[in-house]
Formats: C-alpha cells, structure tokens, sequence
C-alpha cells in the first residue's frame, strides 16, 4: 500500500499530472539535504579519501550545491580537496586503475569553483597517466594495471566522462572523441542480448569466470550496468554537438533503455541484483542500480533520446528507491539494501553480496537520482 500511495504521487509529478478527486499530500522532504546532511554529520571531509565511492559521494554532493547554492556544500567539497591535493597536483596516488581515477572530476569541479591551480595540475596529471596506462588490443583502457585485457562495464564511469569534460574544458578534441569510443569500444565487448550488458570481458579468456569462446562473464550484474548508462549520458552532455560519435552514443542509450523497461520489477519498480534472472532463488532488488538506471532514463526523455514513452518507468524505478529511504526523528537518514564493493563472479557470488546501508555506493547514486527528478533535472 505504501508503495502504491509513493509512486502515485511520484508518478503524478514526474508525468505532471494533477490528483484530481484525491486529498492533498503533504510536501515530501528535500531528500538531498537530508541525505547530504546527514551523511557530512557523520563523516567529516578529511576522512573521506580518494575512492571511486567517495568520490561519487562529493560529485552528487556537488549536484545539491549547484541547486541549493549551499555554501556548506561546497566548503565540505574544499575542505575534502585541500587535504588530499598536495600545491603541485600531488595525491600519491599512481593511478594504475579506473577507479582510482573517478577522484578527477572532483578535481575538475574544485579547478572551476577555486580557481587554485592545484586540481587543474591534478587533473593534468590523470590526463597524461592515460598515455602509458594499458589497453587491450583494440584500445580499449583495462579496468586495472594487473588484470591485463580486462573491460569490466563499471570502469566506463570512472574514466570516460572526466576525458569528455577535460576535454570540453580545455579544448582537447582527442579527449572528447577519445571518451566516447572507449563506449563504443565496451559496448562491442559487453553487450547482452537481453537488452542490458554482461559485466566483464577478457580477451585472453584466462580468468575462471570468462568463457572460453567468448570471453565474456557469466551474468549481468545490476550496478555495472548502472555505471554504464549514467557514463553514457554524462559523456554525452560533454561532447560537441557535433561530434560524429553522438549517434553511436544515442543508439547505446536506447538499447539500454529498452533493458531497463523489459526488466523492471513490476513489484517494487526496482531492479535486481541479477537483472536479467529475476526469478532466481535468492535475487533481491539492488538500490544503488535501481538509481542509475532510473537516473539514465530520466537524463535520455530530458535531453531527447527517448521518447515520453519511459516516464512511468521512470516514475516506478523512482518510487521504488525512495521507499528503501527513510528518516530517523534525530534527522539521520538511511538508504538500505546497498550492494557492497563488488568484483566479477558467478551468479551466486552477486546474489550472496552483502546487502549494506548508507554505502557510498548508494548514497553518491541516490543524490545523482534525486537532483535528475527533485531537482528539476538539471
């Protein structure tokens, strides 16, 4: 019942409809502010690192600033940068995965929002690794310096639209076009015939979980997927109008907007932690892709490169995330069923992932969500 009241109302804002005949309801919470508060109270700035997880928190932290223009925000944001980027662009960190390298982008937000030189020359400095840092043979960047001729859909977010926003905002070319054919290169590799994509391909078919024929591994697992599609509309934001790649990049987005409908739980209007077997024994509805996904369907309908049609998918996937949100009287906020930091695996090694809350894999997917919807989807 709860359910049903929470996407009716949201399925009324996100398709602009009025509750003709039904009660008024009462305001629904800033559920940024309350995430992001309740989240800085708990973990002051310096204790944040340079994670892939971390950094995702900052970067929808910094989505609620540009809406709320809360300076607390942005001094959490600073406060972050000064005590992990060293006057000459420094970290020490030396950037032999795509995890490691998401951090960048908060780079790129501190550059513009300071103007102190240290995050451009931390910026340049990721920039300038990728000419050493490993490829398979058709140039796509492996996920990790020791796991040679692995593309694993997650790393498609931690490197490919920083190289399209650096690129927008220094005049790089290369960079931008560079951005959207590591997709397209992933995407030739990845791509499943369920609408969606498998999680990791090795191209010399030497890991446990790659078939032997194909190289691919064995599932679909919901959060890669996730990474994936918000990559895709991020790095189209970036790119050129007319950039000959768009259309490559907009086929990408309708395909994996078809998945997303075909395979939305009718239930919950969540997604499964194993996406494409939601019968399975023991699969459960996985909040942190369930943002992503909703988040890349509502940036595709925004900017035209799907149809209206997919607003009630959105409005369910929605709904579905907010109910796993709550609010305790004391302002502290909760975000449950968050699979932890995951690898490839088998099927039952997805479903077996523990089930955390206020993840920082889902607390940084949840403030991209809710700015793209509450946030009047900048």
């Amino acid at each position: 019942m709860a359910f049903r009241k929470t996407l009716r109302v949201v399925l009324a804002a996100v398709l602009g409809l009025t509750l003709l005949g039904q009660p008024a309801e009462a305001a629904p919470p800033d559920w940024s502010r309350a995430v992001a508060d309740s989240t800085i109270a708990a973990h002051p700035a310096a204790s944040l690192g340079l994670g892939y997880t971390d950094a995702l928190f900052l970067l929808g932290l910094y989505r609620v600033y540009q809406r709320t223009h809360d300076v607390r925000y942005l001094t959490y944001l600073e406060t972050w940068g000064a005590a992990k980027v060293q006057p000459d662009g420094g970290t020490g960190n030396p950037y032999n995965d795509l995890d490691s390298m998401l951090a960048v982008n908060v780079f790129l937000v501190l550059a513009t929002e300071t103007g102190d030189a240290r995050y451009s020359l931390a910026a340049r400095r990721i920039h300038d690794r990728l000419a050493t840092y490993p490829r398979t043979t058709d140039g796509g960047f492996i996920h990790n310096t020791g796991l040679t001729g692995q593309l694993w859909a997650d790393g498609a977010f931690m490197l490919d639209p920083f190289l399209a926003r650096y690129g927008k905002a220094v005049g790089d070319a290369a960079s931008t076009t560079e951005s959207a054919g590591q997709l397209v290169t992933y995407f030739t590799h990845l791509r499943h015939p369920s609408g969606l994509l498998y999680h990791a391909y090795d191209e010399r078919r030497k890991q446990s979980w790659a078939d032997p024929v194909t190289g691919l591994s064995p599932d679909v697992w919901c959060r890669a997927v996730g990474w994936f599609g918000a990559a895709t509309v991020d790095v189209l934001d970036a790119l050129p109008a007319a950039a000959p790649q768009r259309g490559a990049l907009v086929g990408i987005v309708r395909y994996l907007a078809q998945g997303f409908r075909r395979w939305q739980d009718p239930a919950t209007g969540r997604w499964f932690q194993l996406t494409v077997k939601p019968t399975a024994a023991d699969n459960w509805t996985e909040t942190s892709c369930s943002s992503l996904y909703t988040y890349t369907l509502s940036r595709a309908v925004q900017r035209g490169y799907v149809g209206p049609e997919y607003r009630p998918v959105i409005a369910r996937g929605y709904a579905g995330v907010l109910a796993k949100v709550s609010q305790a009287a004391d302002g502290t906020t909760a975000i449950t069923d968050i699979s932890v930091g995951t690898n490839v695996g088998n099927g039952r090694y997805y479903l077996d992932r523990p089930r955390a809350t206020n993840d920082f894999h889902g607390l940084g997917a949840f403030l991209y969500l809710n700015e793209q919807l509450a946030g009047a989807g900048r």
